[in-house]
């Protein structure tokens, strides 16, 4: 099964005949939904654009899936996430997470100090990003959301 957005390319009367063929079942986001899966598009957005993104067919299915591995391994590991500050999963998953954005906190402050003209205003937040989803939980207004997220 191949999914993708309702998006003209992926629609295509050529690109179906060859999923067709090659035995693959197309599956499309829900119309009018742009967040169908986000997190699922943000990653598949970080996959295609890495250096290491293949420019030729994988050789097998053996070499395929030792870089979707060796990527998988990149993205918790390495990979430092906007939505959760700047941490790796592995370090919001292991606990490091509070202790690494505290001493960067620390280090952003200190910078504010000794050059005062590089900042307009306050430094950026490094407080621990709390439970990530895909929306709102629903049963709560905005102002208690924000009242959840600052602390």
């Amino acid at each position: 099964m191949l999914h993708s957005d309702n998006g003209g390319p992926m629609k295509g009367a050529t690109l179906l005949a060859t999923l067709q063929w090659l035995g693959v079942t197309p599956s499309f986001s829900r119309p009018r939904v742009s967040d169908d899966n986000a997190f699922s598009e943000a990653l598949f957005r970080t996959l295609k654009y890495r250096p290491t993104f293949p420019q030729r067919p994988f050789a097998s299915a053996e070499d395929a899936r030792a870089w979707v591995m060796r990527f998988v391994a990149w993205y918790n590991s390495e990979h430092r996430h906007s939505a959760i500050h700047f941490v790796t999963p592995d370090d919001r998953h292991s606990g490091h997470e509070a202790t690494l954005l505290a001493r960067r906190d620390q280090v952003y402050q200190r910078a504010r100090v000794r050059h005062p003209e590089r900042w307009r205003g306050g430094t950026r937040n490094w407080t621990p990003a709390g439970p990530v989803r895909l929306g709102p939980s629903p049963n709560l207004t905005p102002a208690v959301q924000e009242m959840k997220r600052i602390g």
